[in-house]
């Protein structure tokens, strides 16, 4: 046989071993993170649950889900060991990506020199201090305008004329 037609199974084969070979290490590492674990540290569960350990055991832990809620999870279950602060930080809910760190706003307002005067000619002034100048043509629809009483019995009137055409048959149109 010849080398280049068995090159490809031999790629093909090596990288199915490379593959698993990252795969076994990253099952060893999970396995050691779970058996290293101690009782009062901070996990998440695969669901996404955050709960301190109570008790270790050879294939389970019992969680501390709330205070005085206990529940039983198998070690496989924990999705990761966190360090104390990254746990304290998720129940207590503080944002640490803006801790320090100055915010960039959303807007490119910020990247000209004259935000101030940009910020002055944006806002519009939204109190009553002055009645505007087509208020009154308003007040004149406000005249004209039929009484709730009226309009509800011309809807009404409507809704039974079209309930008699139905009865009738007769198309009104």
């Amino acid at each position: 046989m010849n080398i280049v037609t068995l090159l490809p199974f031999i790629v093909l084969i090596g990288a199915m071993f490379l593959m698993t070979r990252s795969a076994k290490k990253k099952q060893q590492a999970a396995a050691q993170m779970r058996n290293e674990m101690q009782v009062g540290t901070g996990v998440r569960t695969i669901g996404g649950m955050y709960a301190t350990v109570k008790e270790v055991h050879e294939d389970t832990v019992l969680l501390e889900v709330a205070p005085g809620v206990h529940a039983i999870y198998a070690k496989n279950a924990i999705g990761a060991v966190l360090a104390d602060e990254e746990y304290n930080r998720i129940l207590d809910g503080a944002d640490p990506i803006h801790g320090g760190e100055p915010i960039v706003p959303d807007d490119a307002s910020s990247l000209t020199g004259d935000t101030a005067e940009a910020e002055k000619a944006d806002k519009i002034d939204l109190g009553k201090t002055a009645a505007p100048a087509d208020a009154e043509p308003a007040a004149d629809e406000a005249k004209d305008a039929k009484p709730a009483d009226e309009v509800k019995d011309t809807v009404k009137a409507d809704a039974d004329a079209a309930k008699d055409d139905k009865k009738s048959g007769g198309d009104a149109k």
